[in-house]
């Protein structure tokens, strides 16, 4: 593996667009994180009237030249959206980091129909959604991140899920092909989906809503809003709930018997707003927060023999 070969030869066709050695704190929510070897911010251009995908320079086959030198360097790869359900390891991780995020986050809306490129953010979705008289993604409106995430972990919240309006995304395979993934084929079920187990990248998703009252829709939206700020440490580094929900159980009720609420670690700690979050409380080391999950779940396991997966994805990290 040579990721400098690989900047060498990318930092000459891309005209300056890939860096190198950039903080991943900088790029999550957390504000943790090591640094990448490599890191490339995508944009976006139009073909045909939609939008797609354009890495700083040129077009699409600019992203095909970028995983054809990966290959050949044999450098791994991954891409963020917003960086909100991730936590990178302080040693940083190996490879190139390739970011959907502001300024590849175009919005077309055509009837009940509306595609979002992978980098909107949930929020600006669900606020076009609202300005068109469409309902459908208020449930998302507050979920940090973006679209493209939601789409490859069928993202949930207040009963509704990704796949409720999940019509079809369109997304690029490790072999660089550009493919449309149906609802079907998404398999779509509890944070989980296909594209995410086969590594592809969503360039876009289009989802179905229905027309409705603006009003009625934005005071949903704010509903949800006001139950986030009440119940949630929104004020804190976090990357969400932490863990998944398991079957027949709420995680936050089995960190509180287990008496694991307000459990710390340095700066990281379950909060004491609600258990199912692991906290950033200032200059916490992503060390830090990796401990106190594994402390939860050692202690949830030992109380209740429920053993807790977490959301969070942690790179970099030996095991």
């Amino acid at each position: 593996m040579s990721a400098f070969d690989a900047y060498l030869r990318l930092e000459g066709s891309l005209d300056g667009s890939v860096l190198m050695d950039e903080s991943m704190a900088r790029h999550t929510s957390y504000r943790i994180g090591g640094k990448a070897d490599l890191f490339l911010v995508c944009h976006s251009y139009r073909i045909g009237g939609r939008a797609r995908l354009f890495v700083p320079c040129d077009s699409l086959s600019d992203l095909s030249l970028v995983f054809s030198v990966l290959r050949e360097e044999e450098v791994p790869w991954a891409v963020i959206g917003r960086g909100s359900n991730l936590l990178v390891a302080d040693e940083g991780i190996e490879g190139l980091v390739i970011v959907l995020g502001e300024k590849f986050a175009r919005i077309d809306i055509e009837g009940n129909l509306l595609t979002a490129q992978a980098g909107a953010t949930n929020k600006q979705v669900a606020e076009a959604a609202r300005d068109a008289g469409l309902t459908g993604y208020e449930f998302a409106s507050g979920i940090p991140g973006s679209i493209g995430g939601a789409a490859i972990m069928n993202a949930g919240a207040y009963d509704g899920e990704f796949k409720d309006v999940g019509v079809s995304v369109t997304c690029l395979t490790l072999e660089g092909e550009v493919v449309t993934v149906s609802a079907a084929d998404a398999q779509w079920n509890y944070r989980h989906s296909m594209m995410s187990d086969r590594g592809y990248i969503v360039l876009d998703a289009t989802i179905h809503l229905v027309p409705f009252d603006k009003d009625k829709i934005s005071a949903r939206m704010a509903e949800l809003k006001q139950r986030r700020e009440d119940k949630q440490p929104l004020e804190l580094g976090s990357a969400g709930s932490t863990f998944k929900r398991p079957i027949g159980y709420y995680a936050g009720k089995l960190i509180q018997d287990a008496g694991m609420q307000g459990h710390t670690v340095g700066r990281a700690q379950v909060s004491t707003k609600h258990a199912g979050f692991v906290v950033n409380m200032g200059g916490a080391t992503a060390a830090d927060i990796r401990q106190v999950i594994v402390d939860v779940q050692n202690a949830v396991f030992a109380d209740a023999g429920v053993h807790l997966e977490t959301e969070v994805r942690m790179w970099g990290f030996d095991d």
